[in-house]
This record gives C-alpha cells, sequence and structure tokens, in this order.
C-alpha cells in the first residue's frame, strides 16, 4: 500500500477509532496507553509497521525509537494544518493532547533489532557524496554536517531534532524535497529549509541512500 492508497482506509479506521480509548486507560502508564491508542488507530500498523519500523517501500517512515518531544510536535502540527499530510492530518485530529502524548511515548519507548548485515549499500560514489554530507558536511555551499544537529551517527537530539539514522531513504528523500520546494516549514527557525535549498537532487538522493545504509550507524 502506498500513501495514496492509503487514505480512504485511514478514512475508514479513523470512523472506528474508539472516542473514550484513552479514558478507559485510568492507571496504566504513559506508555500502555500509547500501545492502546496505536492499537486502537490500525492506520498506524498499516502505515508504519506492526512495530512501528516503517515501510521504505511505500515511503512510510520509521516510528520506533523516535523521540517523544518530537512527535509529539509533529502530530500537533498536522493537527493544526502546519505540516500537511491527508492521512496524517485527520488523524491527528482525532486525538487529543493526551492521546498524542501517549502514542509518542509508546513509539520513543520500541527498540527494533538493527537492519540485516546484507542490507545493499549505496553505489561508490553517491555513498561517498552521502557520507561527506553527513559527517561533514558541504561548506563550499554552506551546508553543515547533518550529524551537527541531529547528533552522533544520526541518533538524534531531543526536542528539536529526530533520529536520522536508519530512516528509510524514500521517506528522508521526500521530506528534504518538501522543504526545499516550501511544502514543508514546520522546522525550527527554518533550518532545513536553509539547508535543503543549497542541495542538488543527486546530493538529496546521496544523503538519504546513506543515511538508511549500516554505515550511517558505524557498522
Amino acid at each position: 500500500m502506498n500513501a495514496h492508497s492509503g487514505y480512504a482506509l485511514a478514512a475508514l479506521l479513523l470512523a472506528l477509532l474508539p472516542a473514550t480509548l484513552v479514558r478507559a486507560a485510568q492507571g496504566a502508564t504513559a506508555r500502555e496507553v500509547g500501545a492502546r491508542v496505536a492499537a486502537g488507530l490500525p492506520a498506524c500498523a498499516q502505515c508504519h509497521g506492526p512495530n512501528g519500523e516503517g515501510q521504505p517501500a511505500s515511503g512510510f517512515p520509521r516510528l520506533a525509537g523516535q523521540g517523544k518531544q518530537y512527535l509529539i510536535k509533529q502530530l500537533q502540527d498536522f493537527r493544526a494544518g502546519r505540516r500537511k499530510s491527508p492521512i496524517m492530518e485527520d488523524i491527528a485530529k482525532s486525538l487529543d493532547d493526551a492521546a498524542i502524548e501517549s502514542v509518542s511515548a509508546f513509539y520513543q519507548g520500541v527498540v527494533l533489532p538493527e537492519a540485516p548485515a546484507g542490507a545493499p549499500e549505496p553505489k561508490p560514489g553517491p555513498a561517498i557524496v552521502g557520507a561527506t554530507l553527513a559527517t561533514h558536511g558541504n561548506w563550499d555551499k554552506d551546508v553543515p554536517a547533518c550529524f551537527a544537529c541531529h547528533g552522533a551517527d544520526g541518533a538524534g537530539i531531543a526536542p528539536h531534532f529526530p533520529a536520522i539514522a536508519q530512516q528509510n531513504a524514500a521517506y528522508t528523500a521526500s521530506q528534504l524535497r518538501a522543504w526545499k520546494s516550501g511544502t514543508r516549514l514546520n522546522d525550527p527557525q527554518g533550518l532545513m529549509k536553509a539547508v535543503a535549498d543549497r542541495l542538488s537532487d543527486a546530493d538529496i538522493d546521496a544523503v538519504s541512500a546513506y543515511l538508511e545504509s549500516p554505515r550511517a550507524r558505524g557498522k
């Protein structure tokens, strides 16, 4: 299933979401409530995988292990229309603040196994470009290293800088192009817009492939 074919399914699943889901979980931990919210929104698993691992072929991002505060902000931005997505805007509007906090806490706590050692590597030329952009940047273009903001090995720095290593390349590339085109504008102080504007399409593809690869995690 791709993003477009998921719209109708998401709308149907939203209609089935119990309005009292979070209230019924009184006494449970935040992570337990979050698990129930995710279970009550089957679109979470349909699009992002049963454990939030993402679906690279369809461009749906990995949520597992992502920082709680970052996920809260994205859901709030979808709900308010500051970030655009026909699927996610409707889903976020169905969630109150408590549900958003709980489901974000749940996905932050999910730990996935490492990607298989045999995962395909980028071709040598683009891999060098991607590795250079991630670790050193390109100061001829005033592009800082990805890891300067997103932390060592792209593990993320809460609350504003998400984990970018292990994220699927299709999603990373789509978001960089969204910032570049101006269709995504919810980054702090326009930082990602400024970076993306200085990246060529080849740069975007190269760094996205590198970040998905085991090399980005020091493997």
